[in-house]
């Protein structure tokens, strides 16, 4: 019942079975499976030609979501080569891509996890959670699960490259659980894989067939995802002894026509001196270790293969070193560490200093503000005072003319009243005279 709901749910969930990711940005189907064929031999050199391809179509149609698809197609490879210039352009124009729409956050997210998990084999471990917190920050304000989910599997990519097996089981379980939330369960056989791998480390191998089954219900409907789990079967056959199981995984792996393009070069060449370490042929095995770039895996893989031969005073030279090495592994990881708390530090100065700087702005404003209502006020204040003044001056120079006016009226008037007395005096005598 539960191999039928994974059918279900793979069917609806993607568009190409070939590929173990949907067509997030929604491009044709033609163009996808193209990507997709190219994603399962990510590693492969080819990529460039066709990323290059995809990339002029994009522009010739002016579609972002082509460009973006072509590049996270093309860094791979590139990484490989170690094309330091071409990556870093790679990442920044994907970055500058991300917040355009939902669709190319998501895709983004996918390509930033890839490419941490490149710069973990490189032993780049600071720039990973840099990046991975980064990845983290954005999904958190933008509510991603999705970025959620792979952010935590690059932190659990982080802990297992430091032997911190817990803490990667840990961040890779919160993994799945966003897997889940996000309803991008077909992330999960991935997931599930990196938990069991860490099992091997801790011995408890009950828990890795667990998981190895819960991966293993996915990988009908996604051919590429076998390799991952005869990976995991082949590490953990090999720490439980178990020459013959080894031996029969071991030749399933090598003879899947996508296990070269799926697996770096340190990769197939560990699996293989443990096969010729499993069956004794212990000369081949030690020339192929000298072949290996990473000093810890030299020195772990020389420490089991003398120790197999019975000879303990080169095993314990051997062990010596891996120890040696673990020791500067560990002083490196303190460096990174406390490059990653200085970083963070400074990002948090400069949010304070960006956040200060805003408030003396918005204060400054606020502080004009108030400047011009006083000044606006105090003018209005003033004309208003004014305009009192003048209209005082007004009415007590219409006072004076009106009292002025009066009086002259009065005068006039006493004029009129002495002229009409004279006029009256000078009647009464003329009529004396006429009696």
């Amino acid at each position: 019942m539960r191999r039928f709901a994974v059918l279900l749910l793979m069917i609806v969930s993607c568009v190409c079975a070939s590929a173990q990711i949907r067509n997030r940005l929604g491009v044709g189907n033609e163009l996808y499976l193209k990507y997709a064929n190219g994603r399962i031999r990510q590693f492969d050199e080819s990529n460039i030609l066709l990323a290059d391809s995809i990339y002029r179509f994009g522009i010739h149609k002016g579609d972002s979501r082509i460009k973006m698809l072509a590049l996270s197609l093309e860094l791979p490879p590139r990484f490989i080569r170690n094309d330091t210039v071409r990556v870093g352009e790679i990442v920044a124009e994907l970055k500058s891509m991300a917040n355009y729409n939902t669709r190319m956050r998501e895709f983004y997210f996918l390509t930033m996890h890839d490419y941490c998990n490149m710069l973990i084999l490189a032993g780049r471990i600071s720039d990973a959670m840099l990046e991975a917190r980064a990845m983290s920050s954005l999904a958190a304000g933008t509510g991603s699960n999705l970025g959620q989910m792979y952010s935590h599997r690059v932190i659990g990519l982080i802990q297992s490259y430091r032997s911190n097996a817990e803490l990667a089981i840990l961040n890779f379980k919160q993994a799945a659980d966003f897997s889940t939330r996000a309803k991008e369960e077909q992330e999960l056989p991935v997931i599930y894989n990196l938990i069991a791998r860490e099992y091997i480390k801790l011995g408890r191998y009950d828990e890795v067939e667990h998981y190895c089954s819960m991966a293993e219900e996915f990988q009908d409907f996604y051919p590429s995802l076998r390799v991952k789990t005869l990976l995991t079967k082949v590490y953990l056959y090999d720490a439980q002894g178990k020459a013959d199981e080894f031996d029969a995984v071991y030749k399933e792996l090598i003879n899947n026509p996508l296990y070269r393009s799926q697996t770096d070069r340190d990769t197939r060449l560990m699996i293989e001196i443990c096969w010729l370490r499993s069956r004794g042929r212990l000369t081949e095995a030690l020339a192929k270790s000298d072949s290996l770039a990473s000093d810890k895996e030299r020195f772990g893989q020389k420490h089991l293969i003398y120790a197999v031969g019975d000879d303990y005073l080169n095993a314990y030279r051997q062990l010596n070193g891996l120890m040696a090495t673990k020791d500067s592994i560990y002083i490196a990881v303190q460096n990174e560490d406390m490059a990653i708390l200085d970083a963070e530090l400074n990002n948090a100065r400069l949010r304070l200093e960006a956040q200060r700087l805003k408030s003396q702005q918005e204060m400054s404003i606020m502080f004009g503000f108030i400047l011009l209502f006083m000044l606006v006020t105090v003018v209005i204040l003033f004309s208003q005072w004014s305009l009192e003044k003048n209209l005082d001056n007004l009415r007590d120079r219409n006072r004076r003319e009106l009292e002025a006016r009066n009086a002259y009226r009065k005068a006039i008037d006493s004029k009129e009243l002495e002229n009409e007395m004279k006029t009256r005096i000078l009647q009464n005598r003329q009529n004396k005279e006429l009696i």
